[in-house]
């Protein structure tokens, strides 16, 4: 059974933590001191003996000075030690929700009491720590525990697995390798720098593998799957502590990937640490099987039960669907704000809003336009295909130099991921297809027959008439939407007034659904010009010809025919998803940026931010301080030095020694900062997003261990291989470890001999 530690406001278990746990002391007297200091009054009224059978105290709680390591087994407590180390104020930050842990209300004489045992205590631990500091110099004391020689040499054996599983993660090495063949077996790569790592010297692996059978495998499968799932489960439980730490969070998903055949979603949360940096960490692949409710069942399972999180703490939720993907992550951001009103669903701040509106559109078509976008970029990110497409831009261009530079300063790789991509891609079309034409004719032999076959298919997809209407609608429609897009990725400036432009968008979307005769007869025009200088044929797609001859209709034109099925579907589906994406509860918190000093200058600090602060009011220390609060906070700035700087964003304002003395607006600006459409501050080559996305580029899928691309993406993590270790020798002690093994050994004996 799991530990629970029975300090107030502390959620920690021994199952979520390699922290140690105490027992309350059976002496009276020292267990009485226990229960004061914690504050709980529901515990004064039992035993010591009952209080040390049943109640147990995290190390979080103590002074690192009295808490001893005497083995790697064992972690234990000075005589003398008393817990001093607890949070008595975040419950106050949720006054309406119930708590087990009761509180006790001190009286001064119980102030005075603690304050005269605490500086006890202080004393008390100072000889102690100098104590240590001794001790650190000599021998451990005799009654200590000590490991037996065989518990060293399989601790020294662990240690040098754990090394190796660590390597494979950090440099991308698959755990295993592909079948040459059914007579010729590629050594399991963990199998062979075992090997080389016994060949230079490592005597622990040696001597633990020197009577193994010479056509024995030095780890069974059970095995190699323990020490990853420790190693994965260690690396996890640093970050989820910071998480903890931090309580406040929001849940990003990325793009699907596939595991054994199955689809799974990668798992990220971003929340501000302890040093008020904001963190964006890869933590997990959720299973994406099933319907929507089971996977919002499955994310809060994962959250709450495994990571000992509180959706109730969660402030945001952004999701990167694609394709059939999009509709299923669009029901199951509904469902968890229906239970979590304030797990607000925003865009992600990777993603370019032109490209999240139009990944979110389930026609065909689009998703036909943005898979083939997808497999542009991928296409030309190589030197050799980037150089074709530049050799076809200035062919294309003769005779007009300043348009053969501009078109080339556009589509410098990463292109397809800009906020202009639609407007670009109008532009590159005829120079784009010209050089997949000459890739796929390959007459020079330089491109490999793989690489002239996906020129050949997604040439033929842009040279269809319907792709290159859709093409042009989306350019045109999401111009109105370029300018908010691309100040909701910019500073909290940008931001800010972003969210005071949106009616603005609105307004220009609402005139041209109330107009769509007028636009739709320039866009299809746009169209049939751009269809004529590829010398693609205008046409009316296949599959709705030969369903309007089966149900015997009238043919319909081919201009009514895209005004019906995507001008309109396309201008209607853009403004739906805006006005879900930017609710007004939405509005309200990016509205709320302007407590960021910057912001209020520009406003010459007249700025109203208690009129939005009551979507965050229960997460706030002291909310019925709020407005004296920032008015304080207002003058501050206002009438600062001439020399002083006004911070920019949230992070730097964080950052200011004084924003503790305001614990409303600090409490506030952690928050906002959470929220998925706000960017990190970090570069974005280093997200944990970007550093998925290239690890599952250059690995195989069917070579991935997701393990291992938990250790690759969070190689910034500390990686203790002592703790791995011991949670190993916790969880799979080594005979049982054994037993595992041999029976894994008689199956496969049994399988064969079957």
């Amino acid at each position: 059974m799991p530990n629970f530690c029975a300090a107030p406001n502390c959620t920690r278990k021994s199952t979520q933590s390699d922290l140690a746990f105490f027992r309350f002391p059976r002496d009276p007297e020292r267990c009485r001191i226990w229960v004061e200091n914690c504050r709980r009054a529901d515990l004064e009224a039992k035993t010591s003996d009952q209080l040390n059978k049943h109640y147990r105290l995290c190390a979080k709680h103590f002074d690192p000075a009295m808490v001893c390591k005497t083995s790697p087994y064992r972690t234990v407590l000075k005589d003398t030690a008393i817990p001093t180390i607890f949070d008595l104020t975040s419950h106050l930050k949720n006054p309406h929700t119930r708590h087990r842990k009761r509180i006790k209300e001190l009286t001064e004489e119980d102030i005075r009491k603690i304050k005269e045992r605490r500086l006890a205590s202080s004393i008390e631990q100072l000889v102690s720590k100098k104590d240590a500091a001794v001790e650190d110099n000599t021998s451990t004391n005799e009654d200590e525990p000590q490991l037996s020689t065989e518990e060293k040499e399989f601790r020294e054996y662990l240690r040098s697995l754990f090394e190796v599983v660590v390597m494979l993660g950090k440099q991308r090495i698959p755990l295993v390798t592909d079948r040459a063949s059914e007579e010729e077996h590629n050594l399991n790569n963990f199998q062979a720098l075992l090997d080389y790592r016994m060949n230079s010297g490592d005597e622990a692996l040696k001597k633990r593998f020197e009577g193994t059978a010479v056509n024995r495998e030095y780890l069974s499968a059970i095995q190699q799957s323990q020490l990853l799932d420790v190693c994965e489960n260690t690396v996890r439980e640093e970050m989820l502590m910071e998480v903890r730490e931090s309580r406040f969070f929001s849940l990003v998903t990325g793009d699907l990937v596939d595991f054994a055949n199955e689809k799974h979603l990668p798992l990220f949360l971003r929340f501000v640490n302890q040093q008020n940096v904001l963190r964006e960490e890869f933590l997990d692949f959720v299973p994406f099987d099933g319907d929507e409710s089971t996977l919002v069942e499955r994310l809060e399972a994962q959250l709450t039960d495994r990571w000992g999180l509180s959706m109730e703490d969660c402030r945001g939720q952004a999701h990167k669907a694609t394709g059939t993907s999009t509709t299923k992550m669009k029901a199951v951001a509904i469902l968890l704000m229906e239970k979590y009103p304030l797990a607000l669903h925003m865009p992600c701040s990777h993603t370019a809003l032109n490209i999240h509106l139009a990944n979110s559109l389930p026609f065909p078509n689009v998703q036909v336009v943005m898979e083939t976008l997808r497999r542009i970029g991928a296409f030309f990110k190589t030197p050799l295909t980037q150089d074709e497409l530049e050799k076809a831009v200035s062919a294309h261009n003769q005779k007009n130099e300043e348009r053969c530079s501009a078109l080339k300063q556009m589509c410098v790789p990463g292109w397809t991921e800009q906020h202009n991509v639609f407007d670009v891609l109008v532009d590159l079309l005829p120079p784009l297809l010209l050089c997949l034409d000459t890739i796929r004719d390959n007459d020079d032999g330089k491109f490999a027959d793989a690489v002239a076959s996906t020129a050949y298919s997604v040439a033929e997809t842009l040279a269809d008439f319907e792709i290159i209407v859709t093409i042009v609608i989306l350019k045109n429609v999401l111009t109105f939407t370029r300018a908010f897009g691309r100040n909701l990725q910019g500073e909290t400036l940008d931001v800010f007034f972003a969210a005071n432009s949106l009616t603005a968008v609105l307004h220009s979307l609402n005139e041209v659904n109330d107009n769509i005769d007028v636009y739709h007869e320039f866009w299809y025009e746009e169209a049939v010009s751009v269809a004529a200088v590829l010398e693609v044929p205008v046409t009316i797609p296949r599959l709705f010809l030969r369903k309007q001859r089966a149900a015997e209709v009238s043919e319909i034109q081919a201009d009514a025919y895209f005004k019906e099925y995507v001008t309109v579907a396309v201008i209607r589906g853009i403004m739906q998803e805006v006005e879900d994406m930017f609710s007004e509860t939405n509005l309200k918190a990016l509205k709320c940026l302007s407590l960021v000093p910057a912001v209020m200058g520009q406003m010459k600090f007249n700025t109203t931010e208690e009129n939005y602060a009551e979507v965050y009011r229960n997460d706030l220390p002291n909310p019925d301080t709020l407005p004296a609060e920032l008015h304080c906070w207002r003058i501050k700035w206002k009438h600062r030095g001439k020399e002083v700087r006004l911070p920019t964003t949230i992070h730097e304002t964080l950052q200011l020694p004084d924003v503790k003395f305001f614990p409303n607006v600090n409490s506030f600006l952690k928050v906002l900062s959470t929220l998925p459409a706000l960017k990190l501050e970090e570069d974005k080559s280093d997200t944990a997003s970007e550093r998925l996305r290239s690890y599952l580029n250059s690995v195989p899928s069917r070579q991935c261990n997701k393990s291992l691309v938990m250790l690759n993406i969070n190689t910034h993590v500390k990686h203790d291989l002592d703790v791995m270790v011991d949670k190993y020798c916790r969880l799979y002690p080594e005979d049982d470890a054994e037993a595992e093994a041999e029976s894994e050994e008689v199956a496969e004996e049994d399988v064969t001999m079957k």
